[in-house]
Protein backbone atom coordinates (compact mmCIF):
# COMPACT_ATOMS: atom_id res chain seq x y z
CA UNK A 1 0.00 0.00 0.00
CA UNK A 2 1.69 3.14 -1.04
CA UNK A 3 0.69 6.83 0.04
CA UNK A 4 -2.02 7.09 -2.34
CA UNK A 5 -3.74 3.89 -1.52
CA UNK A 6 -3.49 4.51 1.60
CA UNK A 7 -5.34 8.50 1.78
CA UNK A 8 -8.22 6.74 -0.20
CA UNK A 9 -8.41 3.73 1.90
CA UNK A 10 -8.17 5.60 4.86
CA UNK A 11 -10.85 7.70 3.64
CA UNK A 12 -12.94 4.80 3.33
CA UNK A 13 -11.90 3.62 6.57
CA UNK A 14 -13.04 6.69 8.37
CA UNK A 15 -16.47 6.01 6.78
CA UNK A 16 -17.10 2.81 7.99
CA UNK A 17 -16.08 3.83 11.36
CA UNK A 18 -18.24 6.85 11.57
CA UNK A 19 -21.24 4.42 9.82
CA UNK A 20 -20.31 2.02 12.96
CA UNK A 21 -20.69 4.76 15.42
CA UNK A 22 -24.07 6.16 13.63
CA UNK A 23 -25.67 2.80 13.39
CA UNK A 24 -24.40 0.73 16.59
CA UNK A 25 -27.87 0.78 18.57
CA UNK A 26 -29.17 -1.29 15.98
CA UNK A 27 -26.62 -3.76 16.64
CA UNK A 28 -27.19 -7.04 19.16
CA UNK A 29 -25.22 -5.46 21.83
CA UNK A 30 -23.72 -9.08 23.03
CA UNK A 31 -22.95 -11.34 20.63
CA UNK A 32 -25.23 -14.46 19.65
CA UNK A 33 -21.72 -17.14 19.25
CA UNK A 34 -20.37 -19.95 20.84
CA UNK A 35 -16.25 -20.12 22.03
CA UNK A 36 -14.43 -21.09 19.17
CA UNK A 37 -16.74 -20.13 16.16
CA UNK A 38 -14.21 -18.22 14.81
CA UNK A 39 -11.35 -20.48 13.66
CA UNK A 40 -13.53 -22.22 11.16
CA UNK A 41 -14.05 -19.11 9.55
CA UNK A 42 -10.68 -18.03 8.70
CA UNK A 43 -7.88 -19.74 7.11
CA UNK A 44 -5.47 -22.64 9.54
CA UNK A 45 -2.53 -20.52 8.42
CA UNK A 46 -1.52 -16.76 7.12
CA UNK A 47 -1.63 -16.47 3.51
CA UNK A 48 0.82 -16.63 1.00
CA UNK A 49 -0.90 -13.61 -1.12
CA UNK A 50 -2.77 -10.64 0.68
CA UNK A 51 -6.42 -10.10 0.67
CA UNK A 52 -8.09 -7.31 -1.12
CA UNK A 53 -9.06 -4.06 0.87
CA UNK A 54 -12.62 -5.21 -0.17
CA UNK A 55 -12.33 -8.61 1.11
CA UNK A 56 -10.98 -7.62 4.08
CA UNK A 57 -13.51 -5.10 4.89
CA UNK A 58 -16.45 -7.92 3.84
CA UNK A 59 -14.51 -10.37 6.51
CA UNK A 60 -15.00 -7.56 9.20
CA UNK A 61 -18.80 -7.69 8.96
CA UNK A 62 -19.02 -11.32 8.29
CA UNK A 63 -16.73 -12.66 10.71
CA UNK A 64 -15.33 -10.14 13.30
CA UNK A 65 -18.54 -8.39 13.87
CA UNK A 66 -21.16 -11.18 14.92
CA UNK A 67 -18.53 -11.48 18.04
CA UNK A 68 -18.03 -8.21 18.91
CA UNK A 69 -19.51 -7.17 22.68
CA UNK A 70 -19.93 -3.65 21.26
CA UNK A 71 -19.37 -1.63 24.13
CA UNK A 72 -20.21 1.74 22.88
CA UNK A 73 -23.84 0.79 22.58
CA UNK A 74 -26.47 2.49 24.56
CA UNK A 75 -27.27 -0.88 25.69
CA UNK A 76 -23.87 -1.48 26.87
CA UNK A 77 -24.16 -1.47 31.16
CA UNK A 78 -21.63 -3.93 31.87
CA UNK A 79 -18.29 -3.40 34.17
CA UNK A 80 -17.26 0.34 32.87
CA UNK A 81 -16.73 3.13 30.17
CA UNK A 82 -14.33 3.03 28.04
CA UNK A 83 -12.67 5.97 26.20
CA UNK A 84 -14.84 6.86 22.76
CA UNK A 85 -15.11 9.63 20.87
CA UNK A 86 -14.03 11.21 17.28
CA UNK A 87 -11.55 13.07 18.10
CA UNK A 88 -9.63 10.59 20.46
CA UNK A 89 -10.07 8.01 16.88
CA UNK A 90 -8.30 10.95 15.49
CA UNK A 91 -5.84 10.81 17.54
CA UNK A 92 -4.86 7.18 18.12
CA UNK A 93 -4.89 7.61 13.90
CA UNK A 94 -1.80 10.02 14.66
CA UNK A 95 -0.12 8.17 17.04
CA UNK A 96 -0.30 5.21 15.27
CA UNK A 97 1.46 7.40 12.00
CA UNK A 98 4.23 8.87 14.72
CA UNK A 99 4.43 5.64 16.01
CA UNK A 100 6.98 6.78 19.14
CA UNK A 101 7.39 4.51 21.67
CA UNK A 102 8.19 6.84 25.02
CA UNK A 103 9.60 5.04 27.34
CA UNK A 104 12.26 8.46 28.42
CA UNK A 105 12.62 11.37 27.65
CA UNK A 106 15.17 11.10 25.75
CA UNK A 107 12.96 8.48 23.53
CA UNK A 108 10.18 11.44 22.26
CA UNK A 109 10.59 14.14 24.75
CA UNK A 110 7.17 15.72 23.17
CA UNK A 111 5.39 12.70 24.19
CA UNK A 112 6.67 12.89 27.81
CA UNK A 113 6.48 16.56 28.31
CA UNK A 114 2.89 16.10 26.82
CA UNK A 115 2.01 13.86 29.20
CA UNK A 116 3.17 15.56 32.39
CA UNK A 117 1.57 18.48 31.58
CA UNK A 118 -1.72 17.06 30.87
CA UNK A 119 -1.21 14.78 34.13
CA UNK A 120 -1.06 18.57 35.77
CA UNK A 121 -4.29 19.17 34.05
CA UNK A 122 -5.83 16.50 35.47
CA UNK A 123 -4.46 16.82 39.05
CA UNK A 124 -5.63 20.50 38.99
CA UNK A 125 -9.47 19.58 37.41
CA UNK A 126 -9.87 17.54 40.33
CA UNK A 127 -8.21 20.03 42.78
CA UNK A 128 -5.20 17.84 43.93
CA UNK A 129 -3.09 19.09 46.35
CA UNK A 130 -0.08 20.98 44.56
CA UNK A 131 2.43 18.18 46.33
CA UNK A 132 0.72 15.50 43.52
CA UNK A 133 1.35 17.88 40.53
CA UNK A 134 4.52 18.06 38.31
CA UNK A 135 5.23 21.79 39.15
CA UNK A 136 8.22 22.98 40.63
CA UNK A 137 5.79 23.07 43.91
CA UNK A 138 5.20 19.26 43.09
CA UNK A 139 6.90 15.84 43.77
CA UNK A 140 5.28 14.57 40.41
CA UNK A 141 2.03 13.80 39.21
CA UNK A 142 2.25 10.00 37.99
CA UNK A 143 1.88 8.09 35.20
CA UNK A 144 -0.45 6.69 32.93
CA UNK A 145 -1.14 3.19 33.22
CA UNK A 146 -3.35 1.17 30.95
CA UNK A 147 -5.55 -1.05 33.48
CA UNK A 148 -7.11 -1.27 37.23
CA UNK A 149 -4.67 -3.96 37.83
CA UNK A 150 -1.52 -2.21 36.27
CA UNK A 151 -2.57 1.05 38.86
CA UNK A 152 -3.13 -1.09 41.58
CA UNK A 153 0.28 -2.69 41.01
CA UNK A 154 2.15 0.17 40.42
CA UNK A 155 0.28 1.86 44.19
CA UNK A 156 1.81 -1.57 45.68
CA UNK A 157 5.34 -1.21 44.38
CA UNK A 158 5.66 2.59 45.02
CA UNK A 159 4.08 2.05 48.57
CA UNK A 160 6.41 -0.70 49.26
CA UNK A 161 9.61 1.34 48.35
CA UNK A 162 8.35 4.06 49.83
CA UNK A 163 8.05 2.15 53.56
CA UNK A 164 11.42 0.24 52.80
CA UNK A 165 13.08 3.71 52.21
CA UNK A 166 11.53 5.41 55.53
CA UNK A 167 12.42 2.23 57.44
CA UNK A 168 15.93 2.04 56.10
CA UNK A 169 16.48 5.51 57.28
CA UNK A 170 15.11 5.34 60.58
CA UNK A 171 17.03 1.91 61.22
CA UNK A 172 20.04 1.80 59.17
CA UNK A 173 21.32 -1.68 60.83
CA UNK A 174 17.44 -3.43 59.01
CA UNK A 175 18.56 -5.17 55.75
CA UNK A 176 15.88 -4.83 52.49
CA UNK A 177 14.89 -8.34 53.44
CA UNK A 178 14.52 -8.51 57.07
CA UNK A 179 11.95 -5.01 56.29
CA UNK A 180 10.27 -7.16 53.59
CA UNK A 181 9.65 -9.81 56.04
CA UNK A 182 7.35 -8.04 58.03
CA UNK A 183 5.67 -5.88 55.14
CA UNK A 184 1.46 -5.75 55.16
CA UNK A 185 -0.39 -5.34 52.38
CA UNK A 186 -4.17 -3.43 53.20
CA UNK A 187 -6.94 -2.79 51.55
CA UNK A 188 -10.61 -3.23 52.02
CA UNK A 189 -12.62 -6.04 52.05
CA UNK A 190 -14.54 -5.30 49.28
CA UNK A 191 -11.63 -4.28 46.92
CA UNK A 192 -12.35 -3.63 43.58
CA UNK A 193 -15.61 -5.54 44.07
CA UNK A 194 -17.87 -3.00 42.04
CA UNK A 195 -16.31 -3.39 39.32
CA UNK A 196 -17.53 -6.32 37.95
CA UNK A 197 -16.12 -10.38 38.40
CA UNK A 198 -13.24 -10.22 35.96
CA UNK A 199 -11.15 -7.59 37.89
CA UNK A 200 -12.51 -8.29 41.55
CA UNK A 201 -9.47 -10.45 41.95
CA UNK A 202 -6.08 -8.51 40.70
CA UNK A 203 -5.36 -7.42 43.84
CA UNK A 204 -4.80 -10.97 45.44
CA UNK A 205 -3.65 -12.32 41.79
CA UNK A 206 -1.48 -9.39 42.10
CA UNK A 207 0.38 -10.73 45.57
CA UNK A 208 0.21 -14.24 44.55
CA UNK A 209 1.94 -13.80 41.08
CA UNK A 210 5.31 -11.39 42.87
CA UNK A 211 5.20 -12.54 47.01
CA UNK A 212 8.79 -13.01 46.16
CA UNK A 213 9.68 -9.70 44.91
CA UNK A 214 6.81 -7.96 46.05
CA UNK A 215 5.61 -9.06 49.52
CA UNK A 216 7.92 -11.14 50.93
CA UNK A 217 5.10 -13.57 53.63
CA UNK A 218 2.69 -12.47 51.47
CA UNK A 219 0.44 -11.17 54.03
CA UNK A 220 -2.71 -9.11 52.78
CA UNK A 221 -5.14 -7.98 55.82
CA UNK A 222 -8.46 -7.20 54.54
CA UNK A 223 -10.62 -3.62 56.39
CA UNK A 224 -14.27 -4.69 56.47
CA UNK A 225 -16.73 -1.58 55.24
CA UNK A 226 -19.79 -0.53 56.73
CA UNK A 227 -22.64 -2.61 56.30
CA UNK A 228 -23.64 0.05 53.08
CA UNK A 229 -20.72 0.03 51.99
CA UNK A 230 -20.03 4.23 51.46
CA UNK A 231 -16.49 3.89 51.50
CA UNK A 232 -16.65 2.13 47.59
CA UNK A 233 -15.35 3.79 45.26
CA UNK A 234 -15.54 3.24 41.21
CA UNK A 235 -12.37 3.56 38.95
CA UNK A 236 -13.22 7.42 36.70
CA UNK A 237 -12.65 6.96 33.35
CA UNK A 238 -11.37 10.53 31.51
CA UNK A 239 -12.25 11.15 28.11
CA UNK A 240 -10.60 14.64 27.98
CA UNK A 241 -13.05 16.70 25.79
CA UNK A 242 -11.82 20.16 27.44
CA UNK A 243 -13.01 21.05 31.52
CA UNK A 244 -16.57 21.80 30.05
CA UNK A 245 -16.95 18.52 28.04
CA UNK A 246 -15.97 16.05 31.13
CA UNK A 247 -18.24 18.33 33.18
CA UNK A 248 -20.97 18.02 31.15
CA UNK A 249 -20.10 14.05 30.58
CA UNK A 250 -20.06 13.33 34.34
CA UNK A 251 -23.49 15.38 35.17
CA UNK A 252 -25.12 13.06 32.45
CA UNK A 253 -23.80 9.79 33.88
CA UNK A 254 -24.77 11.42 37.72
CA UNK A 255 -28.34 11.72 36.13
CA UNK A 256 -28.47 8.71 34.49
CA UNK A 257 -27.45 6.91 37.40
CA UNK A 258 -29.64 8.14 39.68
CA UNK A 259 -32.57 8.24 36.99
CA UNK A 260 -31.94 4.18 37.44
CA UNK A 261 -31.79 4.02 41.36
CA UNK A 262 -35.48 5.95 41.71
CA UNK A 263 -36.65 2.98 39.21
CA UNK A 264 -35.31 0.66 41.08
CA UNK A 265 -36.41 2.09 44.13
CA UNK A 266 -40.07 2.23 42.95
CA UNK A 267 -40.22 -1.63 42.45
CA UNK A 268 -41.02 -3.40 46.16
CA UNK A 269 -38.93 -6.59 44.26
CA UNK A 270 -35.69 -5.00 44.26
CA UNK A 271 -32.99 -3.80 46.66
CA UNK A 272 -29.89 -0.76 46.03
CA UNK A 273 -27.33 -2.84 47.46
CA UNK A 274 -24.40 0.40 47.31
CA UNK A 275 -24.61 4.37 47.93
CA UNK A 276 -25.04 5.09 43.80
CA UNK A 277 -21.32 5.28 42.96
CA UNK A 278 -20.79 7.82 40.03
CA UNK A 279 -22.11 6.08 36.93
CA UNK A 280 -22.66 2.96 38.74
CA UNK A 281 -26.16 1.52 40.61
CA UNK A 282 -25.72 -2.43 42.57
CA UNK A 283 -28.53 -3.53 42.43
CA UNK A 284 -30.74 -7.25 43.20
CA UNK A 285 -33.85 -8.74 43.65
CA UNK A 286 -34.97 -9.58 47.52
CA UNK A 287 -34.13 -12.72 47.93
CA UNK A 288 -31.37 -15.68 47.33
CA UNK A 289 -28.30 -15.57 45.03
CA UNK A 290 -29.96 -18.38 42.93
CA UNK A 291 -32.59 -15.84 41.94
CA UNK A 292 -30.57 -13.00 41.30
CA UNK A 293 -28.44 -15.27 39.37
CA UNK A 294 -30.84 -16.87 37.47
CA UNK A 295 -32.00 -13.11 36.62
CA UNK A 296 -28.50 -11.74 35.30
CA UNK A 297 -28.64 -15.01 33.21
CA UNK A 298 -32.10 -14.00 31.04
CA UNK A 299 -30.74 -10.71 31.00
CA UNK A 300 -27.66 -11.71 29.25
CA UNK A 301 -29.12 -14.84 26.89
CA UNK A 302 -31.92 -12.33 25.56
CA UNK A 303 -28.78 -10.41 24.49
CA UNK A 304 -31.09 -7.13 24.36
CA UNK A 305 -28.51 -5.51 27.16
CA UNK A 306 -25.84 -6.85 28.61
CA UNK A 307 -24.78 -6.76 32.67
CA UNK A 308 -22.31 -8.12 34.89
CA UNK A 309 -22.46 -9.31 38.26
CA UNK A 310 -20.51 -8.77 41.69
CA UNK A 311 -20.01 -9.93 44.97
CA UNK A 312 -20.79 -8.23 47.88
CA UNK A 313 -20.07 -10.18 50.85
CA UNK A 314 -21.80 -12.68 50.74
CA UNK A 315 -24.81 -11.42 47.98
CA UNK A 316 -24.40 -11.44 44.30
CA UNK A 317 -25.62 -8.36 43.10
CA UNK A 318 -26.43 -7.03 39.42
CA UNK A 319 -24.26 -4.22 38.35
CA UNK A 320 -25.77 -1.17 36.05
CA UNK A 321 -23.13 0.98 34.79
CA UNK A 322 -23.29 4.11 32.42
CA UNK A 323 -21.24 3.56 29.93
CA UNK A 324 -21.69 4.55 26.32
CA UNK A 325 -20.70 7.99 25.74
CA UNK A 326 -24.61 8.38 23.89
CA UNK A 327 -27.02 6.78 26.34
CA UNK A 328 -29.99 8.59 26.93
CA UNK A 329 -33.00 8.50 29.63
CA UNK A 330 -35.11 6.69 26.91
CA UNK A 331 -32.42 3.65 27.00
CA UNK A 332 -32.18 3.66 30.30
CA UNK A 333 -35.91 3.88 30.77
CA UNK A 334 -36.26 0.36 28.34
CA UNK A 335 -33.46 -1.34 30.27
CA UNK A 336 -35.69 -1.33 33.38
CA UNK A 337 -38.44 -1.89 31.72
CA UNK A 338 -36.94 -5.14 30.03
CA UNK A 339 -35.29 -6.12 33.37
CA UNK A 340 -38.54 -6.24 35.15
CA UNK A 341 -40.21 -8.31 32.68
CA UNK A 342 -37.64 -10.77 32.81
CA UNK A 343 -37.43 -10.73 36.65
CA UNK A 344 -41.23 -11.45 36.86
CA UNK A 345 -40.32 -14.17 34.60
CA UNK A 346 -37.61 -15.50 37.27
CA UNK A 347 -40.02 -15.03 40.34
CA UNK A 348 -42.70 -17.13 38.29
CA UNK A 349 -40.52 -20.11 37.36
CA UNK A 350 -39.32 -19.93 41.16
CA UNK A 351 -43.25 -20.03 42.36
CA UNK A 352 -43.78 -22.81 40.63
Amino acid sequence: MNASEFRRRGKEMVDYMANYMEGIEGRQVYPDVEPGYLRPLIPAAAPQEPDTFEDIINDVEKIIMPGVTHWHSPYFFAYFPTASSYPAMLADMLCGAIGCIGFSWAASPACTELETVMMDWLGKMLELPKAFLNEKAGEGGGVIQGSASEATLVALLAARTKVIHRLQAASPELTQAAIMEKLVAYSSDQMVATLGTTTCCSFDNLLEVGPIWLITDYRHWQIPLGRRFRSLKMWFVFRMYGVKGLQAYIRKHVQLSHEFESLVRQDPRFEICVEVILGLVCFRLKGSNKVNEALLQRINSAKKIHLVPCHLRDKFVLRFAICSRTVESAHVQRAWEHIKELAADVLRAERE
